[in-house]
């Protein structure tokens, strides 16, 4: 009896060192056959995933194989096969950045094709130097048009130069400048008469148009200067075939992408796709995807002006969609609802100090039937808003003619009723916010409190109160708009969280609508990669996900507050290789 109970015994105790055999042949064939990573990088990172911070993770064919500390980490590193960051104690690992709505195909066509005017500079100055240099920079490049962009209405109001004085320095090509905004524009008679604005024997010619402002004289002659939908108007005649040809988009595109990945943005939304009209920059983008040479994430808009035809500016819209490829998304229209606020264009209530109420470039019912179209043919709508009435019928237009799955988004948005917060959370409205616009100097400040408003007098751009609510916010720059304005994250991050531009001389502004550091990066990260359909595949770090990240020379999560402007990448990641720094 006791030898049989031994060999049971000697048995199960076999059985047993088998079995732990077994389960550590198991385990050593399961490390085995754990992957090698490409790259491991260590740090305090910033996942953008519920404000998580983790210490390691591992990428492996442009993706997060692993996100978590740093012991576990370790498993993906094989000595000579997987490259190894430390960073810890550098700065912040975070998401590469998004930029919800930007300008970047103009701001750097100015650079090749154009002028562009300091936000500073005076009407004086605009006509002795300025306008001289550009005609002369266009004559010797052979454009024939002189293009500009800059110029600041507020320093410019009540001394606006005429086309009587654009003709004396230069009337036989026509001339074009845009302000700083980018919402009104100053020509000469030739580019009026090329327009038909103005005739050639002097006389007006179409001095109304819907949308916008012609300015004219006590006689009702075009004096040059032009509002709104009417500065649209006059652009589409420029010469845009010479000025902005398919090499020149593809060499300004290889410049854009240097500057996105310089201040830290792997995915933008540009605000005019056809700003040029032609299609030159879409199939630049898409060349350049093709080729493997684009490490961005581009959304298009085609934008359609209220002067123009809806259903065929629609189908052209639509028609553009042929240029998508796998990192270039043309999913959007854009449009113009009103103007802005601060020059009294916006749609507001109750209306201005003087009585007057903003230029509207569509009726809400006009706006709700081309919603409806977009979004039955895939695309989503991007809608420039800004006074609070303006905002209450886009997103009535939204909801009585969108899809909330189609993430219709309102751009900017200056004023908003407090009801229309819970309307656009509940239907998946989407709000682009200039989270840089947050401040003001002392001396933009007296002016708003004698030309705003009442209730907006003390006001800017709402932020807080769309987390508040549960709308999907993401930050934009809309470069170069508004030039003096910073463009990068940090820049922006630092007045969405303060108040305050560090260039200025000014106080907090609205501060009950101030962010944190981790809301602003949200808006900066995760929240622009929702705007774009992309949270699935970007803005955040997370398994399964490309890996787009930066090493940011700061900890901006940590550091003085008004120190984290400074903040620059020391290194921008795309699809898990380095494309800028270090």
């Amino acid at each position: 009896m006791k030898q049989t109970i031994r060999l049971r015994v000697k048995k199960v105790l076999s059985c047993i060192a088998v079995l732990g055999i077994m389960v550590g042949v198991g385990m050593l064939a399961g490390c085995k056959s754990q992957p090698t990573a490409d790259l491991v990088v260590y740090g305090k990172i910033f996942t953008a995933e519920d404000n998580k911070i983790v210490e390691a993770f591992a990428v492996k064919d442009g993706k997060y194989i692993y996100v978590g500390d740093k012991a576990g980490a370790e498993a993906y590193v094989e000595e000579g096969k997987t490259e190894v960051v430390d960073y810890t104690g550098k700065g912040l690992v975070m998401p590469g950045c998004g930029n919800g709505h930007a300008h970047y195909m103009l701001g750097h066509a100015l650079r090749t094709i154009g002028t562009t005017v300091g936000f500073d500079d005076t009407p004086e100055k605009f006509i002795k130097e300025i306008v001289p240099a550009a005609v002369k920079k266009a004559k010797e490049t052979g454009a024939k048009t002189v293009f500009g962009q800059g110029w600041n209405y507020m320093n410019f109001k009540g001394h606006l130069p005429t086309r009587q004085q654009l003709d004396a320095i230069c009337s036989d090509i026509p001339i074009y400048f845009l302000d700083d905004e980018c919402h009104k524009a100053l020509t000469n008679t030739a580019m009026l008469v090329k327009a038909g604005i103005m005739k050639p024997d002097g006389t007006a010619g179409k001095t109304t148009l819907r949308g916008g402002e012609i300015g004219v004289d006590a006689h009702g002659i075009p004096t040059g200067f032009l509002s709104e939908q009417a500065q649209t108007y006059v652009r589409s005649f420029i010469d845009a075939d010479n000025l902005y040809p398919l090499d020149r988009a593809l060499a300004n595109l290889a410049d854009i992408e240097q500057q996105l990945l310089s201040e830290g943005y792997t995915m933008y939304h540009e605000g005019w796709g056809n700003y040029f009209v032609n299609t030159n920059y879409y199939q630049a983008a898409q060349q350049q995807d093709k080729a493997g040479k684009l490490h961005f994430v581009l959304g298009l808009p085609y934008e359609m002006e209220s002067w123009m035809n809806v259903d065929e500016a629609l189908a052209r819209a639509v028609d553009a969609k042929k240029f998508a490829s796998t990192r270039v998304m043309p999913r959007w229209i854009k449009i113009l609802m009103d103007g802005t606020v601060e020059t009294g264009t916006g749609i507001v209530e109750p209306l201005y100090p003087d009585g007057h109420q903003g230029i509207a470039n569509w009726t809400e019912e006009e706006l709700t039937d081309i919603t409806r179209k977009a979004n039955d043919q895939g695309l989503t709508m991007h809608v420039h808003v800004m006074g609070n009435k303006g905002v209450n019928q886009v997103v009535n237009a939204f909801i009585n003619g969108g899809k909330d799955d189609m993430r219709n988004t309102l751009v900017h948005v200056y004023g908003v009723s407090e009801p229309d917060y819970k309307r656009m959370a509940d239907h998946n409205i989407q709000v682009a916010a200039g989270l840089l616009w947050h401040h003001a100097s002392e001396a933009i400040r007296e002016d708003m409190l004698r030309y705003h408003p009442e209730g907006m007098k003390d006001k800017a751009y709402p932020m807080k109160s769309f987390f508040d609510y549960g709308v999907n916010v993401s930050s934009h720059s809309d470069f170069p708009a508004l030039c003096d304005s910073p463009d990068d994250p940090f820049g922006i991050m630092e007045i969405a969280v303060t108040g305050v531009y560090h260039k200025e001389n000014g106080k907090p502004f609205w501060t009950e609508e101030l962010l944190t550091r981790e809301q602003a990066l949200t808006a900066l990260t995760i929240n622009v990669a929702r705007q774009m359909f992309l949270e699935n595949e970007r803005g955040s770090v997370r398994e399964g996900k490309y890996a787009d990240f930066l090493l940011v020379d700061k900890d901006v999560l940590a550091c003085p507050v008004n120190e984290i402007h400074e903040a620059k990448p020391a290194a921008t990641y795309f699809e898990g290789k380095r494309v800028f720094g270090m």
